[in-house]
């Protein structure tokens, strides 16, 4: 009897501990995001899988050009897939509406590559750097385009690092 007790007991910690495990990595240092949106074309595809790392927003380890996900300022309910282009501090010119916006203290600017079907800071201003949630590491799928999404050519001098 006190064997079974024992095992059982083990098996509950075992679980747990496993479960808190995985609950923490996926949380803080490494998960599976799905970009579903045509904005960031070419450099990520509609329905791409990516490795995303929370831990580079959680401790400050972004830079211009990198590629995030969001919450939406329209609806937090739902996440976006954009490239930061200013942070804090910046002056970015608004194409859309035609002047230069300063980026104030705890905010970011993000855009889509695609700028023709992208709804992004452009038309909501900056974003409060809370609504980060993750960096795009790796797209591990398809794997005919597995690596790292490149920064498209005609957006390397617009983004200085």
């Amino acid at each position: 009897m006190n064997a079974a007790l024992s095992a059982i007991r083990k098996t509950v910690v075992y679980t747990v501990t496993g479960f808190s495990t995985c609950y923490c990595c996926l949380r803080f240092v490494v998960a599976l995001g799905k970009c579903e949106d045509v904005s960031m074309q070419p450099a990520i595809q509609d329905g791409d899988l990516v490795l995303i790392t929370p831990f580079n927003v959680n401790y400050n380890r972004i830079q211009k050009g990198d590629i995030v996900f969001c919450r939406s300022p329209k609806n937090p309910r739902s996440v976006i897939c954009k490239r930061l282009v200013g942070m804090e501090g910046d002056t970015i010119f608004n194409e859309e509406k035609g002047f230069e916006e300063y980026i104030e203290k705890g905010r970011i600017w993000l855009e889509g590559d695609n700028k023709e079907f992208s709804v992004d800071s452009r038309s909501f201003g900056p974003l409060p750097y809370g609504l980060m949630l993750s960096k795009v590491s790796l797209r591990i799928w398809p794997l005919s385009r597995f690596g790292v999404p490149e920064l498209p050519a005609e957006s390397k001098g617009k983004i200085s690092t």
